[in-house]
Formats: C-alpha cells, sequence, structure tokens
C-alpha cells in the first residue's frame, strides 16, 4: 500500500468495535462508531466503561404516565418536574438481650 493507507482499516475496525460495544449497552451504534473513529482506539475504551442503558431502572411518569428512567428529573413528553419517591424498608429493632440466670 503506502501513503498512509493502512490506517484506513485498522481506524475502521477500531470504530467497529467501539460501536459495536455502543450497541450491546443499549446506545447509538452511529455515535460510538463515530467516537472510536475519531479517537484512534480510546473509543473503545470509553464504550467499555459507559453505563449499560438497558439495566436502568424505569417507573411511570405521574402526570402523563411516560415510561421515565429514574435518573432523569425532567418527562421528556409532558415536561413534568419528576421526584421520585422511595419506600424505605423499615429495619428490624434488635431484640433486647435475655438475662442469664
Amino acid at each position: 500500500m503506502g501513503g498512509g493507507t493502512e490506517i484506513i482499516p485498522i481506524v475502521f475496525f477500531l470504530g467497529l468495535s467501539a460501536g459495536v460495544i455502543g450497541k450491546i449497552k443499549g446506545s447509538s451504534f452511529l455515535l460510538w462508531f463515530l467516537i472510536g473513529v475519531g479517537t484512534l482506539g480510546v473509543g473503545i475504551l470509553a464504550a467499555l466503561l459507559y453505563r449499560v442503558e438497558r439495566n436502568e431502572p424505569v417507573a411511570g411518569c405521574p402526570r402523563c404516565g411516560n415510561t421515565v428512567a429514574i435518573s432523569h428529573q425532567v418527562c421528556s413528553r409532558c415536561g413534568e418536574d419528576i421526584e421520585w419517591e422511595f419506600e424505605e424498608e423499615e429495619e428490624e429493632e434488635p431484640a433486647a438481650p435475655r438475662a442469664a440466670g
């Protein structure tokens, strides 16, 4: 080859691998492909460290019922400011020690 064209397939496969990893984690393939191509391998590391969006807990918006991830503060459909309320588990109080004897 020569003239620097041998880097083209390497960059393509770096972008492809970053895109596949990003897609597996539930994000956009095209976005992660472009990040992988543009950063020459750092995109793969970033895609590996990126959070998994498929495992994120969701709940319904109290106003419109749209499914919203609990990490979001505003509903994307109706614009409602959401304050998530979580039920706290009651802790069992330790039993009083019995007197020996």
